[in-house]
């Protein structure tokens, strides 16, 4: 015997309520993170970032004839990051003109033309503060002692030298060693070498051991080969103290 089907009355029918939710913010495993990357600039919040306030105090640089002021560089100019060791390289180039003196190495060198420039234009010393400049990740020698400062009109190299070894020490380092080249066509500079080498090396503070000298010709190419120019390399590798 067949069963009538029970009525459904709207009274029994259960009434679903759905509420809407905010979306879950699930944390990724470990694993589907992104590397960190080291190269990153950005730093923890947590952290607060303040410029320090710092003064400049005047190095003055006196010689038997004239005494230059310098404005010591701020703390921050110091080495960023510290390294066990830093390299830097220096390249200078100067025209060779008749009625100037040349000076290479902080030694007049005898010959009918010199270096046309703002201060004495000694080319190997410049290119040595170049690259230790450069080794601590500093301003350039034509932004420390710009040639539109008259004060460094015909001003003795030594001057900068000093100052960039001053850098140097307060940045915590010391000369490793330091490779110079020399390229002119004339004059020859094989009985001046040991000399300019020792003067470069009392300059720095350094040992005579760890500064070498090369001089080398351009084989009579362009203007270096013509005796119209004098260029210099320098290579300096520069120790944590």
């Amino acid at each position: 015997m067949a069963m009538a089907a029970t009525p459904v009355y709207a009274s029994s029918i259960a009434t679903t309520t759905i509420t809407t939710t905010k979306p879950l913010s699930r944390s990724l495993p470990l694993s589907n993170l992104p590397a960190p990357n080291p190269y990153s600039l950005r730093t923890p919040s947590s952290l607060s970032l303040r410029a320090a306030q710092t003064t400049r105090r005047p190095v003055v640089f006196a010689s038997a004839s004239t005494a230059f002021e310098v404005d010591q560089a701020p703390a921050s100019a110091a080495a960023s990051k510290v390294l066990p060791f830093r390299v830097g390289h220096g390249f200078d180039l100067h025209r060779l003109e008749p009625g100037y003196p040349l000076i290479i190495g902080g030694i007049n060198i005898p010959h009918d033309k010199g270096c046309e420039a703002h201060s004495d234009g000694d080319v190997l010393l410049h290119c040595v503060v170049d690259a230790i400049l450069g080794a601590l990740g500093l301003p350039d020698i034509g932004q420390i002692f710009p040639d539109s400062d008259p004060k460094w009109r015909g001003a003795d190299s030594s001057v900068f030298i000093r100052e960039a070894v001053r850098l140097m020490h307060e940045a915590g380092y010391e000369i490793g060693n330091l490779d110079a080249t020399l390229i002119l066509q004339r004059p020859k500079l094989s009985p001046h070498k040991e000399t300019m080498r020792a003067n470069l090396a009392k300059l720095l503070g350094a040992d005579p051991s760890v500064v070498n000298l090369k001089a080398k010709t351009h084989e009579k190419v362009d203007s270096l080969g013509e005796n119209r120019s004098i260029a210099a390399h320098t290579v300096v590798l520069l120790m944590r103290k």
